[in-house]
C-alpha cells in the first residue's frame, strides 16, 4: 500500500541537509551528543528516582535522512495489521492498482517525513526491535544545531539540555517495563477500530477537512478520520504521553543551573520561537498534530510539578507503579483528582 522507499526519497529531498558546518565541527557535534546522552544518565536517576541501567538502548546521532528511514521503518510496522485487516476484506489490490497507490500514499507520507525531518531534535522509540536493546534513541544532529545557532544560546547547554529530555524517556521506559507494553496494547485497540472500506473513511474524514483549514475547528489528520471508538482510546494514550513528555519537561529543565547554568534562557527563547512561525507552517503543524504535541508538553509538565507539590517526587512516581494509576486525559487538567483517586 506505501512505497516506503519513494517516501523515503522524498522526505529526504524536502528536508535538505540542514545547516552548513565542517567536517571537524560535525565530528565535534556527534561526540557531543554521544557524550550528553552518556552524561543524562545519571543525572536523570538522580533527580527522578527511578533507575535504569545505562547502555540498554543504542544511541544513533543521526542527520534528516537518517532519522527519516528510522521512522519510516517503525510506520511499517506499526501500519502492517492495517494493512492486514484491508487485504482481509478486500482481497489483494490489482497490480496496477497497488502500484499507483503505493507511489501515491509514499509521496504523502514522504511529505509529512519531510516536515517533521527539519524540525524533530530528537527522540526515544520504545518500540525498535533489536537484540539486546530496549528501544533506541534518535538525536538528529543538524537539527539540534540550526536550532542552538537560531536561538543564540550555549551551544553545550543546549546539547546536553536535549540529550536529557531524550534520556528522560528511556529511563521512563526501561524503569517501568510494563510501559511499553501498555502503550503497545493501545495502539493494537486503535488499529482493531480501523474502518477497513476506505470510501466510508474518506468520505467521513474529508468532509471536516474543510473546517480545519477555515479555521473552525483545531483537529489533526488523526481527529478527522478516526471514529467515536479509536477517539476514546486516543484520549487514552494521550493522557500517558502527556505525562511522558510533561515528565521529561521538568527533568531537562530541573535538572539545575549547576549543570546547565543558561537552562533559564534556553527555555525561555525556546518558547518564544514555537510562537513566531508562518500561516503555512500552522496549519501544517495543526493537521499533523503537533499542536496537541506542544500542549502535552505544556499540560504534562503543569500536572507533573503540580503533583510533585503536594505529595514530593516519590509519592509522584507512584504513577508509574502501574497502569491504573496513570492519568487520564482529564486528570492531566485536573491534578488534585489525580492525588484523590491515586494517593486518598
Amino acid at each position: 500500500m506505501i512505497d516506503w522507499d519513494l517516501a523515503v526519497r522524498v522526505g529526504s529531498r524536502l528536508a535538505g541537509d540542514g545547516p552548513a558546518v565542517s567536517r571537524g565541527e560535525a565530528s565535534e557535534v556527534v561526540a557531543e551528543l554521544r557524550g550528553g546522552a552518556e552524561k543524562s544518565t545519571p543525572l536523570v536517576r538522580e533527580f527522578t528516582g527511578l533507575y535504569a541501567e545505562a547502555r540498554t538502548a543504542p544511541v544513533l546521532v543521526v542527520d534528516r535522512p537518517g532519522w527519516i528511514q528510522a521512522n519510516a521503518d517503525g510506520f511499517a510496522t506499526v501500519i502492517a495489521p492495517i494493512v492486514g485487516k484491508l487485504q482481509e476484506k478486500k482481497g489483494p489490490p490489482s497490480a496496477m492498482a497497488e502500484a499507483i497507490g503505493s507511489r501515491i500514499t509514499g509521496a504523502e507520507l514522504g511529505v509529512m517525513l519531510g516536515f517533521l525531518g527539519g524540525k524533530v531534535l530528537g527522540q526515544f522509540d520504545p518500540f525498535h526491535q533489536a537484540e539486546g536493546a530496549a528501544g533506541r534513541l534518535l538525536l538528529v544532529a543538524p537539527n539540534i544545531v540550526h536550532v542552538e545557532r537560531e536561538l543564540g544560546v550555549d551551544e553545550h547547554d543546549f546539547r546536553l539540555w536535549v540529550c536529557l529530555h531524550e534520556e528522560t524517556h528511556r529511563v521512563q521506559f526501561t524503569a517501568v517495563p510494563w510501559m511499553r507494553d501498555h502503550l503497545q496494547d493501545l495502539m493494537g485497540e486503535i488499529v482493531g477500530q480501523v474502518e477497513t472500506d476506505p470510501s466510508a473513511l474518506l468520505s467521513e474524514g474529508l468532509s471536516r477537512v474543510g473546517s480545519v483549514l477555515s479555521g473552525k475547528s483545531d483537529a489533526s489528520l488523526l481527529d478527522l478520520f478516526s471514529t467515536p471508538e479509536q477517539k476514546t482510546i486516543i484520549d487514552k494514550v494521550t493522557g500517558v504521553m502527556s505525562l511522558l513528555e510533561g515528565h521529561a519537561d521538568v527533568v531537562m529543565d530541573g535538572v539545575g543551573p549547576e549543570v546547565i547554568p543558561s537552562v533559564d534562557q534556553i527555555r525561555a527563547r525556546f518558547t518564544q520561537r514555537r510562537k513566531g512561525i508562518g500561516t503555512l507552517d500552522k496549519l501544517l503543524r495543526r493537521l499533523l498534530g503537533l499542536d496537541q504535541k506542544m500542549a502535552q508538553y505544556r499540560d504534562g509538565a503543569v500536572f507533573v510539578r503540580a503533583a510533585i507539590d503536594k505529595v514530593g517526587m516519590e509519592g509522584f512516581n507512584a504513577v508509574f507503579a502501574e497502569p491504573a494509576n496513570l492519568p487520564t486525559k482529564s486528570e492531566i487538567h485536573d491534578p488534585e483528582s489525580w492525588l484523590k483517586r491515586v494517593h486518598g
